[in-house]
């Protein structure tokens, strides 16, 4: 039987704290501090962890599982060393953003409002392939009056001034910290109990005045606006984390490492940062990566500090070139070595004794023998195999369906999808060096659906026609699904005929339930596992099973099904092994959340390109075909994730089926999928030997071979909730909490489930404020080394359109975004989060290094630059109103600024250093990532900004969402909330 074992990742860095003065305590009211409340100050702390005491106060609301690990028998392993140095970063206190300015409403949940001066825009949706609306006031244009909002009004804060204190803060070993003062104003009140944007405020908190523009009132009656404040001193934007500063260290001292995973418990690399792996039978950060890498020994620990206990597992990943491909074993009909108790298959962490004749099982303790051929021949290198047995299953089939009604094909979608087929169809999956033995099929449909005979013996396809959608039936088995070779001719002539066939159809209703029934019912007649692609264009409303209602309702978060017919459908497609991928290309609302129940519960995808022109949209939909259909994948696939004694899987997030608790059922898996996993204590877990888990799939290759891949992990346990908070990973963190919060609106208000984020982030900061830190001012907030960028990126998950909506983000966009990222690894829920963002007029063309990156926000936009975005679905090539001719020239071959075509989808390739540095990096970023970026060219202030300002993620939004200076405001009163 077929078996791979990999390796594990690790992360985040060594820890420290950094800590930072904030608009969120009393050093921001409007009147001195009194002596009882010393201002806040910022310094640098050195020195070793101070030892874990007390715990953080209760917190009756846990909304988001708090996890831990129990304990383990096994052999010890080496660890990684974990520095004592605790460094402690101060910052100035976070002004008002942009400078002064008169009061504003505040907009929405979060501090996001327009100031009165400047209209409102309706904004385009950022995932929307049609041009945006048009009609709303640019930049500059004639002023509309802001939209107040009831209960959040105020006047902004006073100015701050910044001044070195005379010495040292006694808190504090190292650098002298700065200290902030704030001149004496006009008295301000309490703060009101309310719910807030942020989550529920616990109580009135002296000393905190009127909001700065953008900061959120929480206070329950409006306020009389108050003129505008004296311009105030700016803060050094260097003065809290910045994600960027992070990204290059990491660069700087891991970048092109070998990466040695030997060793228990250490931390790999950022995902931003390329390394090489070597494999030594602990699983590659390629195919695992954890939250945290020293787990808690106790449950009450865990629970204590909430931070999930959570790994990110990527099964099939591809591995670069110079790590793989892994090799295939073959360990015959009776598969590889297990224990007789938990099944656990043999690893490098089992212990042979009597000389190689038995084993102890390092998950459970169990002894067991070894069959007598086998006793001699393991060690670490059984790492990363693959095995399979003699037993052939089936090859798969598939099967391509096709809608042919009014809207497809004036769209172009059809003509494309044949002209398209007729050469990728030579591509198919397949191993080197042998034939491709994957059927394929096709259909076509609207109201009814055509089935078509593509025999090798006949001189012309045939179509059967299905108009009885109600009793789906396959209406013929022998030449349905054929292999390529043997067809070419006869399927060469239907992908011809095809757009011709309905070039004049005027039927605008689809079917939809039936088009899936009909693969399914193929598949089976077949007796093999498949793939089914469907482009679709339409809301189905024709009559016939699982006919859908238009309820769009942007007031709304509906992402329930509408119907439960496509959930029962599903699970018949993961009993056959039928995997679901969905093409839509939607003109108006076609329920995502519907349409895409069945591709998410089989481990399908959904691809959408709302209002598809083949002229513009044609490249993006074709790369993301012709990917889809070649990567390599596992059909009929089982995946189970067991874990040594004292932990135990409890939940799982991905695009899956289960029938019970414990096995993930998927009738696909590709190269791009991850199932993130969480675990939780059952038992007490033991430092000295560490926790385990290892995670084992189950699956028929594209050869029909049934083979069985293993990823072992083993990490640290810890008794201290230092060394808990020092082998924590941001990046992973924030990918189990958006996969985390993005489930709960399925059954939760989206305020309640912001709300519980930013409580349980709080928490896991307080913890370590009482736990770790050493004693300092409460004006200062202070981050764990590897989560000081906790902050900035849980704010960019609580703006998101699927927990924040707002602008143009239909419910299709919502809840396209909300089944894609449940499946995301963590580098793409990176960049989806926190956009890359590079200037492109500092490229050295002669060097091979891009240009450092800036970060997500307006004030780093040069009105004489040039700018690439990319968040792994779009790019933006953003294009200052000052750049330079020559700039301009080199890149669009023009030499005006008004000159350049807003519209245009790829850039012109000219004869020049720049231009070809451009084009490779664009090429660049598209191949690492799973789904092709178009290219949308934004001009400054032209009516493409606005949609490009949605992913300057620092900034407030125009949906609500706080920028980071005010989240990380809020952040630091809810953590002094609990400490107090």
């Amino acid at each position: 039987m077929p078996v791979f074992l990999s390796a594990p990742p690790t992360s985040s860095h060594l820890p420290s704290s950094t800590a930072f003065p904030t608009p969120g305590n009393p050093s921001y009211t409007s009147q001195a501090v009194p002596p009882s409340q010393p201002p806040p100050n910022v310094g640098v702390q050195q020195g070793p962890h101070p030892p874990t005491y007390g715990g953080p106060p209760h917190v009756p609301q846990q909304p988001f599982p708090g996890s831990a690990l129990p304990p383990v028998s096994q052999q010890s392993f080496p660890t990684a060393p974990t520095p004592s140095t605790q460094a402690s970063l101060g910052a100035p206190p976070l002004p008002q953003p942009y400078g002064g300015g008169p009061p504003v409403s505040a907009h929405s949940q979060f501090p996001g409002s327009l100031p009165p001066h400047q209209a409102a825009v309706s904004q385009p949706s950022p995932y929307r392939s049609a041009p945006p609306p048009t009609g709303f006031t640019p930049s500059g244009g004639a002023p509309a009056p802001a939209r107040p909002t009831p209960g959040m009004h105020g006047p902004p804060f006073p100015p701050q001034s910044v001044s070195a204190p005379p010495g040292p803060q006694p808190n504090h070993i190292g650098a002298p910290p700065m200290q902030l003062g704030v001149p004496a104003g006009p008295p301000t009140g309490p703060l009101p109990q309310q719910n807030g944007a942020f989550g529920q405020m616990r109580g009135p908190q002296p000393g905190y005045g009127a909001p700065y523009p953008g900061q959120p009132n929480f206070g329950s009656q409006p306020q009389a606006p108050a003129p505008a404040p004296p311009a105030q001193k700016r803060l050094d934007p260097n003065s809290i984390p910045s994600p960027i500063q992070v990204i290059e260290d990491d660069k700087a001292s891991k970048s092109g490492e070998v990466f040695m995973t030997g060793v228990r418990g250490q931390a790999p690399p950022l995902v931003t940062t390329p390394f090489q792996v070597k494999d030594q039978g602990n699983a590659s950060p390629h195919f695992i990566r954890c939250t945290a890498y020293n787990m808690p020994c106790t449950s009450d620990m865990a629970k204590q500090s909430q931070v999930p206990l959570a790994a990110i597992i990527k099964p099939l990943a591809t591995l670069p070139e110079n790590e793989g491909p892994l090799p295939i074993v073959d360990h015959g009909e009776s598969g590889p070595i297990r224990c007789n108790r938990c099944k656990a298959y043999m690893c490098p962490y089992m212990q042979f004794i009597e000389g190689g004749r038995r084993f102890q099982c390092a998950f459970c303790s169990c002894v067991t023998e070894v069959p007598l051929q086998r006793g001699l021949n393991l060690d670490h290198s059984y790492a990363d195999t693959d095995w399979f047995n003699n037993q052939l299953p089936q090859p798969p089939a598939f099967i391509f369906l096709i809608d042919v009604s009014y809207n497809a094909v004036r769209s172009g979608m059809v003509a494309v999808v044949c002209e398209e087929l007729r050469t990728l169809l030579d591509t198919l999956p397949s191993e080197p060096g042998t034939d491709c033995p994957i059927r394929v099929g096709f259909v076509t449909y609207n109201k009814v659906l055509h089935f078509y005979n593509v025999k090798s013996s006949l001189a012309q396809p045939q179509m059967l026609v299905v108009s009885d959608v109600a009793d789906m039936f396959v209406p013929l088995l022998d030449g349905f699904l054929v292999t390529v070779g043997e067809s070419r001719t006869v399927i060469n002539s239907l992908l011809q005929q095809i757009p011709e066939m309905f070039a004049d159809t005027r039927e605008t209703e689809t079917v939809f339930g039936p088009v899936i029934q009909a693969g399914l019912e193929a598949l089976k007649a077949a007796d093999c596992a498949g793939r089914l692609f469907i482009f679709h264009s339409t809301l189905p409303i024709a009559e016939a099973p699982g006919k859908l209602k238009n309820r769009e309702d942007k007031k709304l978060s509906l992402f329930q099904p509408q119907v439960s017919f496509y959930g029962n459908l599903a699970k018949e497609c993961v009993a056959q092994g039928c995997c679901v991928d969905l093409f839509l290309f939607p003109n108006q609302y076609v329920d995502v959340t519907t349409l895409g129940a069945v591709p998410c519960s089989t481990g399908g995808s959904v691809y959408k390109y709302a209002h598809f022109q083949a002229q513009t949209d044609r490249d993006r939909f074709l790369n993301d075909l012709r990917r889809d259909v070649k990567k390599q994948m596992g059909f009929d696939a089982i995946m189970r994730v067991r874990t040594s004694t004292g932990i135990r899987a409890t939940d799982f997030f991905g695009s899956f089926y289960m029938s019970n608790t414990t096995d993930v059922e998927l009738a696909g898996l590709d190269c791009d999928k991850t199932i993130t996993v969480e675990f939780r204590h059952d038992d007490k877990l033991c430092e000295d030997t560490g926790a385990l888990l290892q995670c084992a799939v189950l699956y028929t290759s594209c050869r029909g071979q049934r083979r069985l891949r293993i990823h072992n992990l083993a990490v640290n346990c810890c008794s201290q909730l230092a060394e808990l908070y020092r082998h924590c990973e941001t990046d992973a963190l924030v990918n189990f909490f958006a996969k985390y919060a993005y489930r709960s609106v399925l059954s939760s208000p989206t305020k309640t489930v912001r709300d519980s984020l930013v409580n349980q982030c709080a928490q896991i900061l307080a913890c370590y404020r009482k736990n770790c830190a050493s004693p300092s001012s409460a004006g200062q907030l202070i981050l764990p080394e590897c989560m000081k960028l906790l902050p900035v990126y849980l704010n960019c998950v609580l703006k998101s359109e699927v927990l924040q909506p707002g602008g143009d983000a239909s419910l299709d966009d919502r809840a396209y975004l909300r089944q894609l990222v449940s499946c995301m690894d963590v580098a793409e829920s990176h960049a989806f989060f926190y956009p890359r963002l590079l200037p492109l007029h500092k490229l050295d063309v002669e060097g091979r290094a891009l240009p450092t990156a800036v970060r997500d926000s307006e004030e780093r936009l040069s009105r004489d630059g040039l700018y690439l975005l990319e968040n792994g679905l779009s790019l933006f090539l953003w294009v200052g109103v000052a750049a330079p001719p020559d700039l301009l020239r080199s890149v669009f071959d023009v030499s005006a600024f008004s000159e350049i075509n807003p519209n245009m989808t790829s850039l012109p390739t000219l004869d020049n250093p720049f231009s070809k540095r451009l084009h490779e990096i664009i090429e660049m970023f598209r191949e690492q990532r799973s789904r092709y970026m178009k290219l949308m060219v934004v001009k400054q202030e032209d009516r493409l900004e606005p949609l490009f300002k949605h992913f300057l993620v620092e900034d407030k939004s125009s949906n609500g969402g706080a920028s980071y200076v005010d989240f990380l405001c809020h952040m630091h009163k809810e953590i002094r909330q609990l400490l107090s």
